[in-house]
């Protein structure tokens, strides 16, 4: 298989990462963390470069764009850690352009490309501990209108969106609508999360929604895929920035009068975390490359990505502490933050043993090497 970029995508990289270079210096990192953690001014940059409409279809204002350079972008922005969430407006895009009716898309796709609306997943509840199945949510049908009662959390910057996909209880089944965040009975509650970025609880008192699809459960998986999809890829650029943190680290600090990179044990370590990156490189390019295959493959596939993933943010996050010392968890160096959005990372869109069900109850009676 040849997973060799093609022009236009490498070019769309340098332009991200001059971008990321250029613009998203570490110092406007923490000015924009000192103001909440999210910067509508960013995210205006990051649709004027094209990223806003990166996947959605050509017809509706987009470039038209498949997962692979999705995840060339979301590389970039990891290695920059970039909190304005992209990954939404990939995961909105993908939902809307699948299952949302006409006016649905005629309404909400160009705004989305032109980065004029941020659209987030609200689907998070208290007790479903990631299980997209379990929701509370309750949608009510008056005529041709509905309204929803509904409580969610940690939604991504859900105190700076302009509208939320939501998905709730209609009829005993779930179904996925869109709730505007200036509509009646919606109301949010901002809060800055671990890693420095920004979420907020949403809740809905009998709130008047517009329906996307009664096939809830299939647009909500993907959903999850595609942010999960986005999320690997970032993860790989947190990973690799970590690591070139930590060698020049190690070229600088001196013990025994010469630098602990010549230390052999040491060096040993730094090649774990290299062949861990590898790994989680090699599940990426898994992941992206699976989003177009049916949904249960799909699912699977990212799942699999995802533990790969998991065990590889926590191993290269708490090694590059390890060689650092104390300066590696420390707010005044860079390096600490890398641990701290490797750490948040693995524990979001499912964590590592949550995957790990996904895969085990994906399992045939025929798997194994003596079937």
């Amino acid at each position: 298989m040849d997973f060799n970029f093609s022009d236009d995508q490498q070019q769309l990289r340098d332009a991200v990462a001059r971008w990321v270079d250029k613009g998203y210096a570490f110092e406007r990192r923490q000015s924009i963390v000192a103001r909440g953690g999210f910067s509508r001014e960013v995210w205006n940059e990051l649709a004027e470069l094209g990223l806003t409409a990166l996947t959605v279809p050509e017809q509706y204002g987009g470039l038209g764009q498949g997962a692979i350079d999705a995840m060339v972008a979301m590389e970039e922005l990891g290695r920059g850690l970039v909190m304005e969430p992209l990954a939404q407006a990939f995961l909105a895009s993908a939902v809307i352009a699948r299952y949302g009716s006409e006016a649905v898309k005629q309404q909400w796709l160009p705004a989305i490309a032109s980065g004029e609306a941020l659209l987030v997943l609200a689907s998070q509840e208290r007790k479903a501990r990631y299980r997209l199945d379990v929701c509370d949510a309750k949608a009510s049908k008056n005529g041709d209108a509905y309204t929803l009662n509904a409580t969610k959390n940690i939604v991504p910057a859900g105190d700076q969106a302009d509208a939320f996909i939501v998905p709730a209880q209609l009829d005993g089944k779930i179904a996925l609508f869109l709730v505007e965040k200036n509509a009646a009975g919606a109301a949010t509650r901002g809060y800055s999360t671990q890693d420095e970025g920004r979420a907020a609880d949403l809740v809905c008192q009998s709130t008047p929604a517009t329906l996307i699809t009664t096939d809830g459960l299939a647009a909500l998986t993907l959903a999850q895929d595609v942010a999960n999809a986005a999320l690997c890829a970032e993860g790989v650029g947190v990973m690799e920035q970590t690591l070139q943190l930590t060698t020049e680290y190690m070229n600088q600090r001196k013990q025994f009068g010469v630098a602990i990179a010549s230390f052999q044990a040491l060096r040993h370590r730094v090649a774990d975390m290299k062949m861990q990156l590898e790994l989680a490189r090699s599940m990426s390019y898994y992941a992206s490359l699976k989003l177009g295959a049916p949904e249960a493959e799909r699912h699977l596939a990212l799942a699999r990505a995802k533990v790969q993933l998991g065990q590889s943010m926590r191993f290269v996050g708490q090694q590059s502490v390890q060689l650092h010392g104390g300066i590696g968890v420390t707010d005044e160096y860079v390096g600490s933050h890398y641990f701290k959005r490797l750490t948040q990372m693995e524990m979001t869109g499912g964590d590592t043993m949550h995957h790990l069900g996904v895969l085990s109850a994906g399992l045939r009676e025929s798997a194994g090497v003596f079937a």
